[in-house]
């Protein structure tokens, strides 16, 4: 054997109690689990004592946004430390394949708030086209060492429209749904998972539940699942939560909710509804799983919040709208009065919207206060502000929004259906500590010290659950035969160490982090080893 783990105390992933054993790693496999007092003691090439430490599957992030951060870099230690071993991509309905040479630059275009990867952003070489191309590119990473961790993908639906249709707010032909479909299919027989979209982003928005119904059932048919960002978090996030719900069954297709919150005012308290909603159509026989984020705010762009019909036509067409203060005005009175669709249909708070990044650097110090306090110290109003930041870093700025209730993530978190998804946005100067906390956040405070989860129970949510929805024949739990994607954790110590004001402080208590058998964390320090390849998805509908 390559590598035997002494003395872990496993918690497989199962959901089951936890128990002592040594565990023995060979070719990247788990090849023996010899629980104490089981039989003779496995030996191997090397071996680790683990102390007393906590040996469970390698965390599976069911919502990520290192579409280019994991080309970028080699390191990746926001991921690699939290004990992430894969990362669903292409989430939002925005992402970066299937795409041709006009649609490539309007995504980078959109989505550089996410990513950067913006025009002048030349630290990644755009050179594939096609999700298959995409997920070589994975593969080839860094001289064809590959990336720190794995990586399936999502066929993003928005990028999908903006190929077949472009930006226009109207329904598609004909010609034009067979052409998605083909590229829904295309990705999927490329390696995909699945797919996603953006409900409240454009163009993804702009297509109906006729339009998604159809491209579901593509997804479907080669046993996939649709992980949508549904068209509301805010005031009409129930209905937004059943249309999804009704969409996929009609499809026939299994459904996993993107970071499934009630924020917002309008649904304080509110879980129990959209829960209660959620059991009944598995009662009924539906294939739904969710995931979320164990932090109260969210994380988008600020242009996300205008109303949608400022952004028809793509980025120059809604910077002209912005340009023109007539237009402006409307667009300032969707967000501040009648509550737009890009704010989910809630007049926008200013005190609220914080900003996190921008991309030009003179406005730098807005980054870190609300719009509502930069406004308040200039003495302006915060729509100049906000104007101002739009325009003059063309739509790039990022935001927290502080918008969520804590009772309502935790009632989410305990429903069986629940998996982690950190929804972490790796770039701007002050991103959402969920990209670099997610994982121990849910093991330390969670678990440990709120109790909200048991271990077990926790470590399950995080590992097997998502595996299963993956459709992953060999991840997610600690069993022989299985790939050794493994975490060793402290459970009296591991915590997130990043914070709002220091996001991107690593975690403690997690000193290894094997991908395949390979330490890609040792000693609680990120090693030079690039053990993580795509996962694709099979023609049997299983990944690997």
């Amino acid at each position: 054997m390559d590598l035997v783990i002494r003395g872990a105390r496993v918690v497989d992933g199962s959901g089951g109690p936890s128990y002592r054993a040594d565990v023995g790693l060979d070719g990247g496999r788990i090849v023996s689990v010899v629980r104490e007092g089981g039989g003779s003691r496995p030996s191997g090439a090397r071996t680790l004592d683990a102390d007393g430490l906590a040996l469970s599957p390698g965390f599976i992030d069911m919502h990520a946004h290192s579409d280019l951060a994991l080309l970028r870099d080699p390191e990746h230690v926001a991921k690699a430390a939290q004990g992430v071993t894969l990362e669903v991509l292409g989430q939002d309905g925005l992402s970066y394949a299937p795409a041709d040479d006009r649609t490539l630059g309007e995504i980078r275009r959109t989505i550089a708030g996410w990513n950067g990867g913006g025009p002048g952003d030349a630290s990644v070489g755009f050179d594939w086209r096609t999700v298959g191309e995409y997920l070589d590119r994975l593969d080839g990473a860094f001289g064809g060492r590959g990336i720190a961790v794995n990586a399936a993908y999502l066929v993003p639906q928005g990028s999908v429209r903006m190929l077949a249709v472009g930006w226009d707010d109207r329904g598609a032909s004909p010609h034009e749904l067979d052409r998605m479909r083909q590229l829904v299919a295309e990705g999927l027989e490329q390696g995909a998972v699945g797919m996603s979209s953006g409900l409240t982003y454009t163009p993804g928005m702009y297509a109906d539940d006729a339009e998604l119904t159809e491209l579901c059932r593509v997804v479907a048919r080669y046993g996939a699942y649709y992980c949508p960002h549904h068209r509301s978090y805010g005031a009409g996030a129930l209905q937004a939560y059943a249309e999804m719900v009704d969409l996929s069954r009609t499809a026939g297709c299994a459904l996993h909710l993107a970071h499934a919150t009630m924020n917002f005012p309008e649904n304080e308290g509110r879980a129990s509804q959209l829960l209660a909603l959620l059991d009944r159509a598995l009662a009924d026989g539906a294939d739904i799983s969710l995931d979320t984020y164990p932090y109260t705010p969210g994380a988008t762009t600020l242009a996300a919040m205008l109303p949608s019909w400022a952004n028809e036509g793509g980025p120059d067409a809604a910077l002209a709208r912005l340009a023109d203060p007539a237009t402006a005005g409307k667009i300032r009175h969707d967000l501040e009065v009648t509550g737009s669709d890009g704010c989910h249909g809630v007049p926008i708070d200013w005190d609220t919207i914080e900003i996190s990044g921008v991309t030009t650097p003179e406005l730098g110090p807005y980054v870190g206060r609300s719009v509502a306090a930069s406004a308040r110290a200039a003495g302006e109003e915060p729509w100049t502000v906000a104007l101002r930041l739009l325009t003059r870093d063309r739509l790039a700025p990022t935001i927290l929004q502080h918008v969520g209730h804590e009772e309502n993530v935790r009632r989410i978190m305990r429903h069986p259906v629940h998996t982690g998804g950190s929804d972490g946005i790796l770039h701007g100067s002050k991103p959402h500590p969920r990209a670099y906390g997610t994982f121990p956040r849910y093991l330390g405070h969670y678990v440990r010290e709120l109790g909200v989860l048991g271990l077990e129970e926790c470590v399950a949510h995080l590992t097997s659950r998502p595996a299963a929805r993956l459709r992953l024949a060999d991840r997610g739990l600690v069993r022989e035969g299985y790939r050794a994607d493994l975490v060793l954790f402290d459970p009296d110590t591991v915590a997130a160490g990043s914070t709002f004001d220091a996001p991107r402080t690593p975690p403690t208590g997690i000193p290894y982090v094997l991908v395949g058998g390979a330490f890609v964390m040792a000693d609680g320090r990120r090693t030079d080893t690039l053990a993580g390849r795509a996962v694709r998805r099979g023609a049997d509908g299983t990944a690997a």
